[in-house]
């Protein structure tokens, strides 16, 4: 084995620049979608309340129109559509965040634009700290979350880039990028250095890396099905003829329907659980040529195929009927939870072959997955 190259620390403290920096624009981006939210236009809300009274009353009492043919009176009474989705009714989505109007829609404009250049910066310090050490910028918990959180960004700006309306995502996802940032430079803060002998392999690029981009993908999932759930009883309340306070109506009424929302969390769920098989398969194979075997029941290999399974269920649950809306999305829930658990938790509390030093607060060198 070649001898490890010497740390760059002028690079080092050049990654920790950016991402200090990256946390700044991120808390300028978070008081933009905080405006957005707060003085985008409330005039063209309230969409869910109207449809559902609509569809309520026709439901209560179906208009009905009488035509005469020849000497036969025909009834004709009014469809009331009904998603199958969840028994979610066909309401009309949200008009985001900003409410529809212009001035709303120029504070989001400046918040994603805030959002891009954080990213830019964040991408920055992670390209920095690998060329420190050259090699892979996820080799300890620091390295992984602050690649995980620009990762989960980049996500968010491919949707956009998309065209797909996930602008309502942006407020939420600054919040937890500036948590988990802040987790990182505090707690979670290794200073750069070389990898152990074991994580000295191509497997390290691959194994890794996916796992961060399913952990990006999983957090997008999450966040969509928790707004759904509060969604969901949003509606449920005014089909119910309940009477919302102020801030949820104006809130909540701007985000998709609830169904949009269900749909949204599965679809993306679905499309990245293949790439989690491929992580768990490619752990195996490393862990086969690292310690001479595949597979061991480590903790971090048990979680991982627990996280797996938790997502197959709910998966298989929500392609099943039965399964749709609520339960689904707290089996979801769950799985996510399983998958913070096996990075955070893990990692920290519990110790195994994944852990390379003593795991205590502040002196962390256990790979993310």
């Amino acid at each position: 084995m070649t001898l490890a190259a010497a740390t760059n620390e002028n690079l080092a403290n050049l990654s920790n620049t950016l991402i200090y920096s990256a946390m700044a624009v991120y808390t300028l981006a978070f008081f933009a979608y905080i405006t957005e939210w707060l003085f985008g236009s409330r005039s063209k809300v309230g969409r869910t309340a109207a449809a559902l009274t609509a569809s309520a009353k026709t439901s209560a009492a179906p208009a009905v129109t009488v035509k005469k043919g020849g000497g036969t009176a025909v009834l004709e009474r009014p469809k009331v559509v009904v998603r199958a989705t969840g028994n979610t009714r066909d309401v009309p989505d949200g008009p985001g965040a900003h409410g529809g109007d212009e001035q709303g829609d120029l504070y989001g404009r400046i918040a994603v634009s805030l959002t891009v250049l954080a990213f830019l910066i964040a991408a920055g310090g992670v390209l920095t700290r690998a060329l420190s050490v050259q090699r892979a910028p996820w080799g300890n918990m620091y390295e992984f979350n602050i690649t995980f959180s620009t990762v989960a960004v980049g996500v968010f700006l491919t949707l956009l880039a998309l065209k797909k309306n996930v602008r309502w995502l942006g407020l939420f996802l600054t919040t937890t990028v500036l948590l988990d940032l802040g987790l990182a430079v505090t707690v979670l803060y290794t200073e750069s250095d070389q990898l152990v002998p074991a994580l000295h392999s191509y497997w390290l690029y691959i194994h890794v890396s996916t796992a961060i981009l399913c952990g990006a993908v999983f957090y997008v999932g999450a966040v969509a099905t928790l707004l759904y759930l509060f969604r969901d009883s949003y509606e449920n309340k005014l089909a119910g003829g309940g009477t919302p306070g102020r801030f949820a109506s104006s809130f909540l009424d701007r985000l998709p329907a609830a169904a949009s929302l269900d749909k949204f969390s599965y679809r993306v769920n679905a499309a990245v659980f293949p790439l989690w098989t491929f992580t768990i398969i490619a752990g195996a194979i490393w862990a086969g040529d690292a310690w001479g075997r595949y597979w061991g029941w480590d903790p971090k290999e048990t979680w991982s195929f627990i996280t797996w399974v938790a997502y197959a269920c709910y998966l298989h649950a929500r392609a099943t009927a039965g399964w749709k809306g609520r339960k689904a999305a707290y089996l979801a829930l769950a799985a996510f939870g399983c998958w913070l658990f096996n990075y955070y938790g893990v990692n920290i509390f519990v110790s195994g072959k994944h852990s390379y030093a003593d795991v205590g607060l502040g002196a962390l060198h256990s790979v993310g997955f």
